[in-house]
């Protein structure tokens, strides 16, 4: 796999089209990071790390819904592909949907969103946009 941020995205993305309360990724630390900044943003209800088939470790994912059946993720995007990386200075990192998404960014100091990252002052690779 090439891009596992992606595939992280894209089964999010797919539990949500099926109507799916939670769906399963393999884990790493980047993707446990960056479920646990959607968990506190409000976008996912829980994330658990749960040993799979054959020994590795997998991350359940908890897809939040509200009262009326509709997803809290309304779209995603990569934003830092491995074949375009991009990279932002502290002074344009971007508001996703004029502060009502969040974009995640991994600076020097670890991986946040973009609200941290601007308070820190620090700039890094945008990995992707959530709203």
């Amino acid at each position: 796999m090439t891009d596992p941020i992606a595939d992280l995205l894209a089964r999010i993305n797919n539990g949500i089209l099926s109507r799916k309360q939670s769906v399963s990724v393999p884990a790493s630390k980047l993707k446990l990071r960056i479920a646990q900044i959607l968990r506190d943003e409000g976008f996912l209800a829980a994330v658990e790390e749960a040993e799979g088939e054959s020994g590795r470790s997998k991350l359940l994912l908890t897809i939040r819904w509200d009262g009326q059946n509709r997803p809290a993720i309304s779209g995603m995007r990569r934003a830092s592909r491995p074949g375009q990386r991009r990279y932002v200075p502290k002074t344009t990192i971007p508001r996703i949907r004029g502060g009502l998404g969040t974009a995640i960014l991994t600076t020097s100091r670890g991986v946040m969103t973009d609200r941290d990252a601007r308070k820190a002052g620090v700039g890094g690779e945008v990995i992707c946009e959530i709203w």
